[in-house]
C-alpha cells in the first residue's frame, strides 16, 4: 500500500532537497501491478521453483535416511563430504622426534609377533596361538576387555597401558573396536618385530607351525628359494581375482571381492611365475569359516549348522602381479617389514570393511616397492560361531570396493619417498570419498609414529604398470589345475533327496572322511584285516592297521602293543592332509554315529571311564610301577615349559602315575607336533604305552579342555561269555570289551551294529 499511494500521488517536479529524496524513492518503484494470482505467481515462479526444490531435496535425504543406508544415499553423503575442503597434511618428515619407551617390555626385543585383538577371556585358540615356537603373542584389548584379563605367555596392553605409549595414533582410534590392534604394530615395531601375523583369537594355526605354512623367512639359508606361481597378467582388464577358485572352491568367494565379480567361478586358463623373496605381504586361506562376507554367509545356509569349508591343502601357492588385486584380510596375514606401513586399519569406515580397505590400499603402495602378495593354501582353521553376520557393516564394501579397486589401478604418484606417496593416496582417497579426512590425518600420524619408534622406510621401485608388458609366450604358461571340492554349501540339504540310511552315511562321511583310523589287532589279522576295513572303512579316510606280525598282503604293519605310540609319528607324516588320527583297538567297538557332537580340533580320551583310566601310587606296588615311574620322572624333567606345567598340573602327586589302557583315543591335527616331540623325548626308554599315553595328553592339553565325547564308553575289565549281547548298546559310543577272531564273530556284530547303522545288514 505504501507504495501504491506514493505512486499514484504523482506530484510536479517540486524543487529543494525534499523533493528530490521523492523523485528518487519513485524511480526505484516500478508502476503499481494488478495484484491477480497469474500475475503474482508468473512473477515469482523462480521463487516458488526454488522453495520446492528445496523442500524436495530435504524430503528425499530425510526418506533414504529411514529406508535404509542404499548406494543413493552413500552416494549423496560422499558428494556432500567432497564439497568440504579437505586439507592435505603438512609433516616434516625431518623433525620427527623418537618415542620413548615407557612399557615394563623396555628391554623385550624379538622378531616375530602375533597380534590380536581381544574383547573376551582368553579363547583356546589363543591358547593355541601362545603356545607357538618363536612367537610373541602381543593382545591388544578394548573397551569390552574384562579389566582382570591375562593369559601366561602373552603380552597384554589395556586401554590404559595404550594411552601411556604416546603414539599420535591413539587420538584416533576408537575405544571398543579390534582396529585398535595399530596400537599392537607400533608395541611389536618398537620392540624388534620384523615379522607380524596378523590374526585373531577364533581360529588354530594348522599344526601349530606357521613356518610350516607361510614364507616367514625371505632371505637367508632358512628361507625357500623357489619359483612361485603367479596368475596371468595377460588379460589387463583383470584388476581382481577370487583365490578360493584357485584352491578348489569355486562357489565361495572371500569377504571384499565385488559381488559382480562373484559369478567368475572359472579356473585359471594358465599362469606365469615369479622369483619368491618380495612376498611381503602372505595371506592365508582358512579352513572352517573362511573369510565370507554376509552375502555368502546368509545365502548358502540352510539350517543353523556351522560351516565347515574345507580348501586343497596341496595347491601350490599363488602371486599376484602389479594390476591385479585379491581381498587381504585382518586375521591370517603375515606382513614382512618391508610391509609394515600397510598394518594401518582406517579409523572412519566399518569394521566389517576396515581390513579389506586397507589390504587394496597396501596392494597398491606395495607395487611402488617391487613388492607383491602371495595367497598360501590353508594356514588356520577358524570355527563359526552360527552368529549374525552384520550386513549394514559392509556397506562399504558392497557399494564402493569395486569402483575403489579401479581407482587404486590408474592412481600415480610422482613423489619420490614412500611415506610420501602413502600419504598422497590417503588423501586422495579421501577426495574420492573411499574413507575420510579423518584416516587422512590418521595415516599422517600413523607415518610420524612409524618413524619415532624407529621404523624405516623401503626404497622405491619401478612401477610395471607404466612399462610395456611382455608378451607370454607357450613356454611361459604354467598349467596347473584345481580340484573342484565338494561345495557343501550351496544352501541346499545334501540328505533331502536320498533316503535316510544314505543321508546318516553321507554325514558320517562328511564330519570323519578326512580322519585316519589306526587300529591295533591283537586277534588273528588273517580272519580280520579285510572285516575291520570294509566296516570302518566306510567312514573314514583309510584304515591303518598294525599287529604283532606283519602281513604284506593284507597291508598290515608290524608294531608291538607295548610301544605303540613309537609307530604313530610316522602315520602322522604319511598322512599330512588329515584332520586328526583315531586310534582304536580291535577289542573295542565303536559306534561312529554317536561322535558327531564331538570336536574334532580336541583330544578325545577317556579319562573319565572308571578302570579305564587310574592313577597309581607307586608307593607299595611292584618294581614295574616304581620303573615306569622313574622313566616318567626322567622324560617330565626334559619337556619344555608348557608341556611340563600341564602335567604337574593334573598329576599332582610326583608319586603318582596316571595308568590308560588305550583303547581308544583321538589326536586332531594341531596336537601332531606336540605328541611328535614328546615321543622324541621319550627316545629310548621302555615306558609302557599304558603310561605314555595318559602322559603325553594331560601334557598337551589340560584334562579340563578334552572333548568329553568317549564318556558314555560302555567300559568293563572282563568279557561276558560269548559276547552278550547284553553288554552292548547302541547308545553308548564305544563298547569294550569284544572278541572278533572269525568271520562269524564279525558277522555277528555286523547285525547288532545295524541298530545304529541299518546299511551295515548290507554288508551281510
Amino acid at each position: 500500500m505504501l507504495v501504491q499511494d506514493r505512486s499514484s500521488s504523482a506530484p510536479k517536479s517540486p524543487k529543494g532537497p525534499k523533493s528530490k529524496l521523492r523523485n528518487t524513492l519513485q524511480n526505484r518503484f516500478s508502476e503499481a501491478k494488478a495484484l491477480d494470482f497469474s500475475t503474482w505467481f508468473s512473477d515469482n515462479l523462480y521463487k516458488i521453483i526454488t522453495v520446492l526444490l528445496l523442500i524436495a531435496t530435504v524430503a528425499a535425504l530425510f526418506f533414504l535416511r529411514n529406508v535404509g543406508d542404499t548406494a543413493a544415499l552413500l552416494c549423496f553423503e560422499t558428494q556432500a563430504k567432497n564439497l568440504e575442503k579437505i586439507q592435505f597434511p603438512n609433516v616434516n618428515w625431518n623433525s620427527i622426534s623418537p618415542i620413548t619407551d615407557k612399557s615394563p617390555y623396555v628391554n623385550f626385543r624379538t622378531e616375530r609377533w602375533i597380534v590380536v585383538s581381544v574383547s573376551n577371556y582368553p579363547t583356546d585358540s589363543l591358547r593355541n596361538l601362545v603356545k607357538i615356537r618363536g612367537w610373541q603373542v602381543l593382545a591388544i584389548g578394548n573397551s569390552k576387555t574384562p579389566s582382570d584379563w591375562s593369559l601366561k605367555g602373552a603380552i597384554f596392553l589395556s586401554l590404559e597401558q595404550q594411552a601411556q605409549l604416546d603414539f599420535r595414533v591413539v587420538d584416533f582410534l576408537p575405544y571398543d573396536s579390534y582396529v585398535r590392534k595399530t596400537v599392537g604394530y607400533l608395541f611389536a615395531i618398537q620392540h624388534g618385530a620384523k615379522k607380524i601375523f596378523d590374526a585373531d583369537d577364533r581360529g588354530d594355526v594348522i599344526d601349530g607351525d606357521l613356518g610350516k605354512h607361510f614364507d616367514v623367512e625371505l632371505v637367508g639359508e632358512d628361507a625357500r628359494q623357489e619359483v612361485i606361481l603367479q596368475y596371468s597378467h595377460d588379460n589387463p582388464n583383470r584388476s581382481v581375482i577370487n583365490p578360493y577358485v584357485h584352491f578348489g572352491q569355486r562357489s565361495v568367494w572371500p569377504r571384499g571381492l565385488p559381488l559382480e565379480n562373484v559369478g567368475e567361478i572359472a579356473h585359471e586358463e594358465f599362469y606365469t611365475e615369479v622369483f619368491g623373496g618380495k612376498q611381503f605381504i602372505q595371506q592365508g586361506i582358512s579352513n572352517g569359516l573362511p573369510d565370507v562376507d554376509s552375502v555368502f554367509y546368509f545365502t548358502r545356509k540352510s539350517s543353523l549348522e556351522a560351516f565347515d569349508i574345507r580348501f586343497d591343502e596341496h595347491t601350490p601357492k599363488v602371486a599376484l602381479p602389479q594390476g591385479m588385486m585379491v581381498p587381504v584380510n585382518s586375521f591370517n596375514t603375515i606382513y614382512h617389514s618391508s610391509a609394515f606401513w600397510g598394518l594401518m586399519l582406517p579409523v572412519s569406515v566399518s569394521t566389517m570393511a576396515s581390513d579389506v580397505l586397507r589390504g587394496y590400499w597396501g596392494q597398491r603402495l606395495l607395487w611402488e616397492i617391487g613388492g607383491y602378495v602371495v595367497v598360501y593354501p590353508p594356514t588356520v582353521h577358524r570355527y563359526d560361531r552360527i552368529e549374525g553376520y552384520p550386513f549394514s557393516e559392509e556397506k562399504d564394501l558392497h557399494v564402493n570396493v569395486g569402483r575403489l579397486i579401479k581407482f587404486l589401478v590408474s592412481w600415480r604418484s610422482n613423489k619420490h619417498r614412500l611415506f610420501e606417496k602413502v600419504l598422497e593416496l590417503s588423501f586422495a582417497m579421501a577426495e574420492e570419498g573411499f574413507w575420510s579426512d579423518k584416516d587422512l590425518k590418521f595415516t599422517a600420524a600413523w607415518l610420524q609414529d612409524l618413524l619415532a619408534v624407529g621404523y624405516q622406510q623401503p626404497r622405491l621401485m619401478s612401477l610395471e604398470l607404466d612399462r610395456p608388458r611382455a608378451s607370454i609366450g607357450h613356454g611361459d604358461r604354467k598349467e596347473f589345475v584345481p580340484q573342484k571340492l565338494p561345495s557343501v554349501h550351496l544352501g541346499v540339504e545334501e540328505t533331502g533327496t536320498v533316503n535316510y540310511e544314505i543321508a546318516n552315511l553321507i554325514r558320517w562321511r562328511k564330519n570323519f572322511g578326512n580322519v585316519v583310523l589306526i587300529m591295533f589287532c591283537n586277534g588273528p589279522v588273517e580272519r580280520t584285516a579285510l572285516e575291520w576295513r570294509l566296516l570302518y572303512g566306510r567312514i573314514f579316510k583309510t584304515v591303518i592297521i598294525f599287529s604283532g606280525a606283519k602281513n604284506p598282503d593284507l597291508a598290515v604293519e608290524q608294531g608291538q602293543w607295548e610301544q605303540l605310540y613309537k609307530h604313530l609319528p610316522k602315520i602322522f607324516d604319511r598322512y599330512t592332509s588329515a584332520e586328526g588320527f583315531l586310534f582304536l583297538q580291535d577289542d573295542t567297538i565303536l559306534n561312529y554315529w554317536n561322535l558327531l557332537q564331538a570336536d574334532r580340533s580336541k583330544l578325545w580320551i577317556a579319562n573319565k571311564v572308571s578302570k579305564s583310566w587310574t592313577t597309581v601310587s607307586t608307593n607299595g606296588n611292584s618294581d614295574w610301577f616304581s620303573k615306569q615311574a622313574d622313566m616318567v620322572k626322567k622324560v617330565v624333567s626334559m619337556m619344555q615349559a608348557h608341556f611340563q606345567v600341564n602335567y604337574k598340573e593334573s598329576i599332582t602327586d610326583s608319586q603318582s602315575i596316571a595308568i590308560y589302557s588305550s583303547e581308544v583315543f583321538y589326536i586332531p591335527r594341531r596336537f601332531v607336533a606336540d605328541f611328535v616331540e614328546l615321543v622324541n623325548l621319550v627316545g629310548g626308554l621302555e615306558i609302557h604305552q599304558k603310561v605314555a599315553i595318559p602322559m603325553f595328553f594331560v601334557s598337551m592339553d589340560s584334562p579340563q579342555n578334552f572333548d568329553p565325547v568317549l564318556s558314555s564308553m560302555i567300559y568293563k575289565q572282563k568279557p561276558p561269555t560269548n559276547n552278550s549281547s547284553t553288554l552292548y548298546s547302541a547308545q553308548a559310543t564305544a563298547v569294550h570289551p569284544w572278541n572278533v577272531s572269525s568271520e562269524q564273530d564279525f558277522i555277528k556284530l555286523i547285525r547288532i551294529m545295524a541298530e545304529g547303522d541299518p546299511l551295515l545288514m548290507e554288508l551281510v
